[in-house]
């Protein structure tokens, strides 16, 4: 193969699967080490890129404005394979207490709809897309760090609780899946707070047992995923060029 053939093909681009993972703080945070996505992209590697689209203090209300900016028709999209929404620790913050990021329950979840059928108008469809509800908030914990900012306890977990239900039920309205964090992390009245760092953001055990939340759906779609390029032991290395430029992922 001449050079310039070999140039030529050298530029060609691997259009890789890809999982987007959207959300606020606790999306952000996944890539630290770790993190829940660092994990998925972990288990993952060299069959699927998993991106970090987590915006730190963010909720539905401004997320439904940038999501046409992150994610467009294009062929990008077309090798989709899930998006995950992973919004509510903001928009349930208390009206009174932090009007800033405060979302009223009602537009919440019209938000939520609203990004899912965007998502379906750019050809990814509801069962690509994985709503998550916010998880369970450790008021004691969270007031703590409240009180070091001068501010008082901003949110409280029966309110969380109503934003999660609300959750739940779009997805169920719109046909998605749905990780149910509040309810799964709470179920028979165990000690939450070991999921959590600060009482709101996620730590350790947090961030293992969204991990398998979500493996559990994305185990079977990734699964007959081939790998992106050869096995080193088999590729030919008299002729590599054979190996590498002749690969089903151009």
């Amino acid at each position: 193969m001449a050079v310039a053939e070999v140039g030529v093909c050298s530029r060609r681009l691997f259009l890789q699967p890809r999982i987007v993972l959207f959300g606020d703080s606790i999306t952000e945070f996944c890539f630290q080490e770790n993190g829940w996505g660092a994990s998925l992209a972990h288990r993952l590697a060299r069959k699927c890129d998993v991106l970090n689209r987590g915006f730190s203090g963010y909720n539905t209300r401004w997320a439904k404005i940038i999501l046409p900016r992150l994610i467009h028709k294009d062929s990008s999209a077309e090798n989709t394979l899930a998006v995950t929404v992973f919004f509510g620790a903001n928009d349930s913050a208390l009206k009174d207490l932090n009007p800033k990021q405060h979302v009223p329950l009602e537009e919440y979840a019209d938000n939520l709809k609203s990004m899912i059928q965007y998502l379906k108008s750019v050809d990814i469809a509801e069962d690509k897309i994985i709503l998550v509800t916010p998880p369970p908030l450790h008021e004691a914990s969270w007031e703590k760090e409240c009180i070091a900012k001068g501010e008082k306890l901003n949110r409280l977990n029966a309110t969380t609780g109503e934003y999660a239900k609300a959750c739940v039920k779009t997805a169920r309205d719109c046909g998605t899946e749905v990780v149910d964090l509040w309810t799964l992390m709470q179920q028979n009245n165990q000690d939450f707070s070991r999921y959590l760092l600060d009482g709101l953001h996620l730590y350790g055990e947090g961030n293992n047992f969204l991990t398998n939340q979500l493996w559990s759906i994305l185990e079977q779609r990734t699964s007959a995923l081939p790998w992106l390029l050869p096995y080193w032991r088999d590729v030919d290395h008299l002729h590599p060029e054979s190996s590498f430029l002749e690969s089903p992922l151009e």
